[in-house]
């Protein structure tokens, strides 16, 4: 019997009742409508459009399995009828059945292929599997079939931003925005594309113009600040600040956690984002089910998780670490969800690797499914919750052991992050309460460092890089969304204090170097005394550290590549110890080469310390000689040492693991062997 005639062979007050069920449906009372529904389906329990329209209402009740399991039912009565595949592969969509949802839209189409919404939601099924090509080639067939379509023209900017292509992505919104100018989600995503495009200041106008439309948009108003800080606009800054703590005190989605760090030295404040955010973006999946047992060989299989093997920080740092692992005990897995590089660095990293393999284009489940199938023990997390992070792939579970380690400065708080790599110093014991994952104590300090940089030129002309040839010269070549308003106003008095001095700064952007000249004016100092570097390749920037004399740090998140980058290269830092890991880390570095006396704990002792040794060059003259010394001896800057702190540790974590005993703080010694931390409670619980 065809829909039709199933339809029209109804008795008048069944057919009454199937009216009545449309009209409630229609009105919102999809809870009403079902029941009716229900009453037609028991006398006739073929009748299409009750069950196709029964299966709408449970889904829009949030019960997709009978949602789903009724609209099978109705397609198995008349497979003719498009919006049935269609709203089908929406509830397959939605639970991630992303294969079988793109079947559904592909029948759809195949019934009525101008479809053009069908094309846009096979796109989402597309982009969610990472098949970005293919995604943009499905919302350019919806618009094909509708020229005018926002949401295709918003979906086609989010698979050209995740392709990279900019650009391209800030035209597509710029489209949807015509048709649409209330389109929040637009002009947010619009702001990432300009980001992405180094247009600061526009971003954070579009940002702010999406949060004028929505005011809660979830952890917007944190990145729109972070932004603003990318160009030193601190027109509201004091304001913005204390609305973001107070969002996160009370359990708002105001901001992911990273931009948290630079704003709030409070360890308790950096969790509570940090929590909200995995909860609401990141919560743990168990669609894999749980881990095999490990292969017998004896080896520990560790996997690193990163987007930054090529030419970056993270890759300069952990470099020598990585070549340094024993392989006869560890199998090392790189995996690489970065831009594609072919880069000296690139090349070196991925050949430490036992094996190395490009994710790109998978999901977060097939990556924690490929970990799996390798056997991978130990699942270390690089990426935190910075840029290009893929949270996503621990919450799937990659390793039953999982570590957050050297990449982000401060917990996870996802529950399904183990262990933090720390040292004593960054993470005192008495502020463990505020990290999720249980710590492990490295001796010394916790960052990898590699003994195998360029050397650093004896003497740098400083006329060559902008600056005076006998001025005190103070340096900071931290991002500028690090430097505070307090920050700059000591940076200030430090240079009325010192006469002639200048103050050496990154050249993030244009608009933040204008801003800061600006700023300087409005402290009384001649903006000329503000000399700006712009961004170049590692040995140039290395080797133009000896033309400083003294590196002033941000706080409250410090220098962490940076300052090794300005140790390595012989010149003193200058730090204000915080509260969080982030702005621990500089004091850190340090303490392992013996210089307590340059890390000052009030802002009082910063500035008066900072002014003391511009007034005493043979004593800063000797401060250098200890430090070129303290470099040649430290373990800091043995990347080799590191590997053994490293593989102790993880032989820990594993026999506990394999013990069936839960994590627990834990700590390395001298020597290389790691215990749980002393006195500690839960350490065989």
């Amino acid at each position: 019997m065809s829909r039709k005639k199933a339809k029209a062979a109804l008795p008048p007050a069944l057919q009454a009742r199937y009216r009545e069920a449309v009209s409630l449906h229609q009105a919102g009372q999809a809870a009403r409508a079902s029941a009716l529904y229900a009453e037609v389906l028991k006398v006739r329990p073929r009748h299409f459009d009750s069950l196709h329209l029964r299966g709408v209402a449970a889904l829009q009740l949030g019960d997709t399995e009978r949602g789903i399991g009724w609209l099978e039912a109705a397609i198995k009565v008349d497979g003719s009828v498009a919006p049935a595949h269609f709203n089908l592969g929406n509830a397959r969509l939605g639970v991630g059945q992303l294969e079988d949802a793109i079947g559904c839209f592909d029948r759809a189409l195949a019934l009525k292929p101008d479809y053009a919404q069908a094309w846009i939601n096979r796109g989402n099924a597309l982009l969610d599997l990472r098949r970005l090509p293919q995604a943009l080639e499905s919302y350019d067939r919806a618009l094909a079939c509708k020229a005018d379509y926002v949401d295709a023209w918003y979906n086609r900017g989010n698979a050209l931003l995740d392709l990279g292509r900019a650009a391209d992505a800030l035209a597509s919104y710029d489209r949807a925005l015509a048709l649409d100018a209330g389109h929040s989600q637009a002009w947010c995503n619009r702001g990432k594309a300009l980001a992405d495009r180094q247009a600061l200041s526009a971003a954070a106008e579009s940002y702010a113009r999406a949060l004028a439309l929505r005011p809660g948009y979830p952890f917007l108003f944190g990145t729109w600040l972070h932004t603003c800080m990318k160009v030193c606009d601190w027109a509201a800054y004091a304001e913005s600040a204390a609305r973001l703590q107070q969002g996160i005190v009370v359990g708002d989605a105001v901001s992911p956690p990273f931009p948290v760090l630079a704003v709030l030295d409070s360890p308790a404040l950096q969790q509570q984002a940090a929590a909200c955010y995995a909860q609401a973006r990141y919560p743990r999946s168990a669609a894999l089910g749980e881990f095999s047992a490990p292969a017998p060989d004896g080896r520990i299989r560790v996997g690193y998780y990163s987007a930054d093997f090529r030419e970056h920080a993270t890759t300069h740092l952990l470099l020598e670490t990585l070549e340094s692992h024993d392989a006869a005990r560890f199998e090392c897995y790189g995996f690489g969800f970065g831009p594609v590089a072919t880069d000296a660095m690139s090349e070196r990293i991925t050949g430490a690797f036992h094996r190395f393999i490009d994710v790109n284009d998978m999901t977060d489940l097939q990556v924690a499914a490929l970990s799996r199938e390798w056997g991978i023990d130990i699942a270390v997390d690089l990426k935190g919750y910075t840029r290009d992070s893929r949270p996503g792939l621990f919450a799937a579970g990659c390793a039953p052991v999982q570590v957050n380690y050297l990449g982000y400065p401060g917990t996870m708080a996802s529950g399904y992050h183990d262990y933090i790599l720390a040292d004593a110093t960054v993470i005192p014991p008495a502020h463990r309460t505020w990290y999720s994952e249980q710590v492990v104590y490295l001796p010394g300090c916790y960052q990898a460092n590699d003994s195998r940089r360029a050397l650093v030129a004896d003497t740098v002309d400083r006329v060559a890089q902008g600056l005076p040839q006998h001025a005190f010269v103070f340096c900071c070549f931290n991002n500028n969304y690090k430097i505070l308003p307090t920050t700059f106003a000591c940076w200030m008095r430090i240079l009325q204090a010192v006469e002639g001095s200048v103050l050496w700064l990154l050249e993030d952007n244009s608009a933040a170097s204008a801003q800061l000249r600006e700023a300087a004016y409005g402290h009384g100092v001649n903006p000329e005394r503000l000399v700006f570097a712009p961004r170049t390749d590692p040995a140039a920037h290395l080797a133009r550290h000896g033309a400083a004399d003294l590196f002033l740090d941000t706080w409250p998140c410090n220098a962490h590549t940076t300052a090794s980058d300005a140790l390595w290269a012989g010149l003193p830092l200058l730090t204000l110890q915080g509260e969080s890991f982030a702005g621990r880390v500089a004091a850190s570095l340090l303490r392992a080469l013996q210089l307590p006396e340059l890390i000052a704990t009030t802002v009082e002792d910063y500035e008066q310390c900072a002014i003391a040794m511009a007034g005493n060059p043979a004593g800063l003259a000797r401060l250098r000689e200890r430090l070129a010394r303290q470099k040649g001896h430290s373990a800091l800057f043995d990347g080799r040492a590191m590997a053994r702190n490293l593989e102790a540790a993880y032989r820990a974590m594993y026999e506990r693991h394999r013990a069936g005993l839960a994590p627990t703080p834990l700590a390395v010694d001298a020597q290389g062997h790691c215990e749980p931390v002393a006195g500690d409670a839960d350490a065989d619980a």
